[in-house]
């Protein structure tokens, strides 16, 4: 009994005392990779700007580096990670409700979200999940599970891709993300393999997932609140200055000697170090900021043009049946702002088949029936982005990308 609970004390000092991030320290000791974050990438061809009120999809792929059977997490506990992203940056976390409400009108949905890919670098399908045995017992943050020689595993290309590491992290540290504009091999975050998810093998209180969520924050481009100084500055508008990191969970107001007034800190914010339980939101400047990446000429604009998300992009995807190749089908407008016209040159071939309309997460939008070679699909209501158009039927599927302005 004693044993036991000698274990459950070390356990408890060791997740209290533990460093939420070490994006800092990172920086320091690359300072190659440190105040690039205003870097801009050069235009290529076919680049576009972000649409109003766009959702941006963000393909992900997850290394799982695993030295004991433990580190090689579930596909359910990466699945409950991306779900847990999704929420956060979509502001459609359960407890946004517990947002103090002096803070609540800066709260922000910050219109992104996550996927995995479905698509590799090389075209075929993929699951977006990479699982890879490592003799490297630890990692530190030095970039080495980033590279197979180093018994890490090879980023993606990451203009196209998020790369997610989850592996054993060393000496105390949750993870860590490079600013935008890094070298592409170092490209990405980095998550210890028990605080990422919200299902599986986790230990609490960094068990919702906001270490990737912090993470990927400043991958996007954002820095703690105080600036990594104390009463220092996050360069954003609308988030408050404060004197330092806070642990645990406060309680509202929570002041310092650099509150600027009651309201104290917004220790609740993604980019503090306070408790999973106790984050739950971004503001309007984070937002701002972090949309302001995929403006063109912007160092995350290529994910724009992105559709790795997308299976039917991938080798050996569906392809359109024989019986169907004198069918010759017209998409337009496209790009198109409320309605989309489906045009066939002959009626027999595409009456009774099937439309839907997903976003290129997968999420099915509208699904109607063609009844005729002209056919008006009505997507007034949808939000600004890239959608997939499937007319499907009974052994064929046609596939189709249009972007909604």
């Amino acid at each position: 009994m004693k044993i036991f609970l000698t274990i459950v004390s070390l356990t408890i000092v060791f997740y209290t005392s533990a460093q939420r991030c070490g994006t800092a320290d990172y920086l320091q000791s690359h300072p190659l990779n440190n105040h690039i974050s205003q870097r801009t990438a050069t235009e290529k061809a076919g680049s576009r700007d972000t649409l109003k009120d766009e959702v941006i999809t963000i393909p992900v792929v997850v290394h799982v580096l695993y030295n004991t059977a433990a580190q090689n997490i579930s596909d359910e506990q990466i699945l409950s990670q991306i779900a847990s992203l999704n929420k956060d940056y979509r502001r459609e976390n359960a407890d946004a409700a517990n947002t103090p409400e002096p803070f609540k009108k800066v709260a922000a949905d910050v219109r992104i979200q996550f996927c995995l890919a479905k698509v590799d670098p090389h075209g075929y399908y993929t699951t977006g999940i990479v699982r890879k045995y490592t003799k490297v017992e630890f990692f530190q943050n030095d970039d080495k599970m980033k590279f197979s020689a180093q018994g890490g595993d090879d980023a993606w290309d990451a203009t196209k891709y998020l790369n997610l590491w989850v592996c054993n992290l060393f000496n105390l540290t949750l993870g860590y993300g490079v600013l935008p504009g890094s070298p592409l091999e170092k490209d990405g975050v980095v998550i210890k393999y028990n605080v990422f998810g919200t299902v599986g093998n986790l230990v609490a209180p960094y068990n919702k997932g906001r270490t990737a969520t912090h993470e990927i924050g400043h991958w996007l481009g954002l820095k703690h609140l105080w600036g990594d100084s104390s009463c220092g500055d996050d360069s954003i508008a609308d988030t408050p200055q404060q004197q330092a990191g806070n642990y645990g969970c406060s309680s509202f107001p929570h002041l310092s000697q650099c509150s600027i007034n009651s309201y104290g800190d917004m220790f609740m914010n993604f980019m503090d170090f306070s408790d999973d339980a106790c984050m739950n939101l971004f503001t309007q400047g984070q937002k701002a900021e972090m949309r302001s990446l995929f403006a063109l000429g912007g160092p995350r604009n290529s994910f724009l043009n992105s559709t790795a998300c997308d299976s039917s992009n991938a080798e050996a995807g569906p392809l359109p049946n024989a019986v169907d190749s004198e069918l010759k089908i017209t998409i337009y407008p496209n790009p198109f702002k409320n309605v989309v016209h489906v045009t066939a040159n002959q009626d027999k071939e595409i009456v009774g088949k099937v439309l839907k309309l997903y976003d290129i997460t997968g999420k099915l939008y509208l699904k109607q029936s063609i009844e005729s070679a002209n056919t008006v699909v009505n997507a007034n209501n949808l939000p600004s982005g890239i959608y997939i158009l499937k007319i499907q039927g009974k052994n064929e599927e046609q596939v189709y990308k249009v972007v909604k302005l």
